[in-house]
């Protein structure tokens, strides 16, 4: 089957790159969101990073204006089931991507492949619960979406090779590379990167270094390019421990227990850079250590 059109529920940080992309390299895209405000803000930060590859010749003004008009927001979640592909890019709770799915199913196409951009969450879990399990799998992007190369697909136990293909086109489409991930907690990309950010805090917790001490030996000594605690507020640090707690429980180790000062952070409500304070305190000109 041919994907011509694309519905992406969640306006956040993921959905507004994803829908960017998506219209960029050609997709009629629809953007849902339950906040007028979020699709406000999606519009102007996708036209303002669309003026910023312009402003670094990356691409055309005229490719930025015809990108602009494939996209169309609304608040209506069924106005997105028709669609040949939906993107679910809400937050990263299982109830509500149910209820999301659950909302979608009398309205959709046959045809339409449903997909999660789910970091975590099972995703024969997921399409057990539609009335296409076959048609459904996960897509999940990385963060930033305009930048990062990668692309997980994950298939659920049901998923189809036809499903699979479709899916793989639409990211060769996007200039994109395509890992493929069977449908264990976390995937590859988290399964990976989890443990090494929670550990960093456990690092932390345990006062074997401060938070500089502690980016400064990642990026220096191990050339990575942004330190575990610094990538952990720019991920989220409610999405780190989401994540923590699906390893936690879906493999049942230990070596996967979240770190308390990670809950103690997001029981504080110190998500981050998206609340100004994590394990950085960003409310200055410059990001300040926290501990």
């Amino acid at each position: 089957m041919e994907i011509k059109t694309v519905g992406v529920v969640g306006a956040g940080q993921m959905g507004n790159g994803i829908a960017h992309v998506m219209a960029l390299a050609g997709y009629e895209v629809r953007l849902n969101d339950i906040s007028q405000d979020a699709l406000d803000d999606a519009v102007a930060r996708i036209t303002q990073n669309l003026d910023r590859q312009v402003s670094r010749e990356r691409i055309s003004a005229e490719t930025r204006d015809a990108a602009l008009a494939r996209i169309r927001t609304t608040g209506q979640l069924k106005e997105i089931a028709g669609t040949d592909l939906v993107i679910e890019a809400a937050t990263e709770r299982e109830d509500i991507k149910h209820k999301i799915f659950e909302t979608l199913l009398p309205d959709l196409g046959p045809d339409t492949i449903l997909t999660s951009n789910t970091s975590s969450i099972s995703i024969t879990r997921l399409a057990s619960r539609t009335d296409r399990p076959e048609r459904f799998m996960g897509f999940h992007f990385m963060n930033p979406v305009p930048v990062m190369q990668l692309v997980e697909l994950i298939r659920g136990i049901a998923t189809s090779q036809e499903t699979y293909e479709a899916c793989l086109k639409v990211v060769e489409n996007l200039g994109k590379t395509a890992a493929s991930a069977e449908d264990f907690p976390a995937f590859i990309v988290n399964r990976i990167l989890m443990p090494m950010i929670n550990e960093a805090v456990y690092t932390l917790y345990e006062g074997v270094g401060n938070v500089n001490s502690i980016d400064q030996s990642m990026k220096l000594g191990a050339n990575h390019p942004m330190g575990p605690l610094e990538l952990a507020d720019f991920i989220g640090l409610d999405t780190c421990l989401a994540i923590m707690n699906v390893l936690h429980e879906g493999l049942a180790d230990t070596k996967y227990r979240p770190c308390p000062l990670l809950t103690k952070y997001v029981e504080a409500g110190w998500l981050g850079r998206k609340t100004q304070r994590g394990f950085y305190d960003y409310r200055g000109e410059t990001p300040v250590p926290t501990r």
